[in-house]
């Protein structure tokens, strides 16, 4: 793998391994560093910024470019290749790097990143990077969030948990605001609380000078996603499993989900490092859980062997809108990372009647006739679909898009007997509409065969108001990705609650209808 030759390869023809293992400062010496940067979206910016910040000379490498970018790189003395990146560069070869730095996107087999396994030139993601300079201002403690589902609403949580108790905390990494910007903040800040795929995962070692020693780690589940890019299930669960590695205080598993304990019994973590399980179901001692109705924590007090503390009751998570099973599990998951840094549970409490989930994760649009209207366009796999399917009753299901190689015949088979209808959107319907006729040969099965934006949605939400009827939930759980007719997963539910509202003509009614509370099970 190439983050193995971050720390493991002997010499690079462009330049001394030796030199990057020193390079674990802001403080160090990297003035005239040959790195490239492999890409120029949100994150590859940032690692150009902060590599010519330090004085490395960077060759960025990228298909395209936002013009606002392009110039500001000019201007902080960064060069800018734009190439179709189907081949190795000219001009890649003869700017020689000793460092390539590669951003989440660019799959393991790209030519690019092959060229730099076959020279010997060392890979670094930006994680890696981050970490080596975090002690720009001060050096924060890191908590580190990954998992098929529920990474951003977890990392929200912690980080507004922490920040509750007085503490600078910064969400950050996949969640949208790039760690080398967090690091780099004039500020400072006391902890950060970092989201990563299992593509940022993939770069990182464990073992040497890159490697992070965070003082929390959480993989909240694992279900097949992104094979295409990984390559086979074990890969990618390999990548996710990166995440507990030289944990220093709390390794967080989901007691339902067996492969995050497996990781957490493979981890290499220091000394005195617990693991700490969490489930919808009664804790045991070092476990947060569910008690009659009441989030619990059985890890972080003396008397855990016969005592929990109380963090929060369903029922009230229920009036925040918070009672879904799967945001039931990402908040005890929270709550264990939390804890583990020394927030008090009263805090965590408080914290949640404050709370609130980001647009487009279960988001309720309209409540009009009966008929309950919900948007999770951040479904973007069949677990995540999983998940949103099981919070509700009776649903119309707007399913498709880009199943990056993932088969959803199960998730359609164990879901059929809830449906009332399903709706299919997106380039990959033929595989879907085959596995309703396979699962659930009855179910009344639409296709949207509008392949333009402005129409997509507008067809959808037609379809579902037909077929709806009294006591249904018409639900946008995608289990796709967005991209093969939207911008994203938010430009996708922005059109589906935009085609609701004009749908309804406003005929919506008061406060939308609760979810329904989880069960222990």
């Amino acid at each position: 793998m190439a983050a193995e030759l971050t720390s493991d390869a002997a010499a690079s023809p462009h330049g001394s391994t030796a030199r990057l293992d020193s390079l674990t400062s802001w403080h160090a010496d990297w003035s005239g560093l040959r790195v490239a940067v492999l890409g120029l979206g949100v994150t590859g910016f940032a690692v150009a910024d902060t590599l010519t910040e330090l004085g490395a000379k960077v060759l960025v490498l990228a298909p395209e470019a936002d013009d606002d970018r392009a110039r500001i790189l000019e201007v902080i003395g960064a060069e800018l290749l734009r190439h179709p990146l189907d081949s190795v560069p000219a001009g890649l070869v003869e700017f020689a790097p000793e460092l390539i730095v590669a951003s989440p996107g660019f799959h393991p087999d790209h030519p690019v990143l092959e060229w730099a396994q076959e020279t010997g030139t060392p890979v670094w993601g930006d994680i890696e990077l981050a970490w080596r300079v975090r002690d720009k201002v001060d050096a924060a403690e890191w908590i580190l969030v990954t998992g098929t589902n529920g990474k951003t609403t977890t990392v929200q949580l912690t980080a507004t948990f922490l920040a509750a108790n007085g503490l600078r905390a910064a969400p950050c990494g996949n969640i949208g605001v790039p760690v080398l910007d967090a690091v780099r903040d004039p500020g400072g800040f006391d902890v950060l609380v970092v989201e990563l795929s299992s593509y940022q995962l993939h770069h990182l070692p464990t073992t040497g000078p890159g490697a992070l020693h965070p003082s929390a780690s959480v993989c909240l589940n694992v279900a097949d996603d992104h094979l295409d890019w990984h390559g086979s299930a074990e890969a990618y669960r390999s990548a996710k499993a990166t995440v507990y590695a030289n944990t220093k205080v709390a390794c967080v598993y989901n007691r339902g989900d067996e492969a995050t304990e497996q990781m957490v019994r493979d981890a290499d973590v220091e000394e005195g490092a617990r693991a700490i399980g969490f489930g919808l179901d009664v804790p045991g001692p070092s476990d947060f859980g569910v008690v009659e109705g009441i989030l619990c924590d059985r890890a972080f007090l003396e008397e855990r062997q016969t005592s929990a503390l109380e963090i929060v009751t369903v029922g009230e998570l229920e009036r925040h809108g918070l009672a879904a099973p799967h945001v039931v599990a990402n908040i005890l998951a929270a709550s264990a990372l939390a804890r583990s840094f020394g927030v008090p549970v009263e805090v965590i409490h408080d914290a949640l009647g404050e709370f609130h989930l980001d647009a487009h994760r279960i988001e309720t649009v309209a409540v009009a006739g009966g008929i309950r209207w919900i948007d999770d366009s951040k479904a973007t796999n069949p677990h995540a679909a999983e998940a949103s399917l099981r919070a509700f009753g009776q649903v119309v299901w707007i399913v498709g898009g880009l199943l990056k190689g993932v088969d959803a015949d199960a998730l359609v088979a164990s879901h059929a007997p809830r449906l009332r209808a399903a709706i299919v959107i997106g380039v990959d319907r033929t595989e879907l509409v085959a596995a309703f006729a396979r699962h659930a040969p009855a179910l009344p099965v639409f296709e949207v065969e509008a392949d333009d934006t402005e129409h997509v949605m507008p067809e959808a939400v037609a379809l579902a108001a037909a077929v709806a009827g009294e006591g249904d939930t018409v639900l946008l759980a995608p289990a796709a990705a967005s991209m093969d007719q939207f911008a994203d997963y938010a430009d996708r539910g922005r059109r589906f609650h935009d085609a609701v509202i004009a749908q309804l003509g406003g005929e919506a009614d008061g406060d939308p209808a609760p979810q329904e509370p989880p069960s222990e099970g």
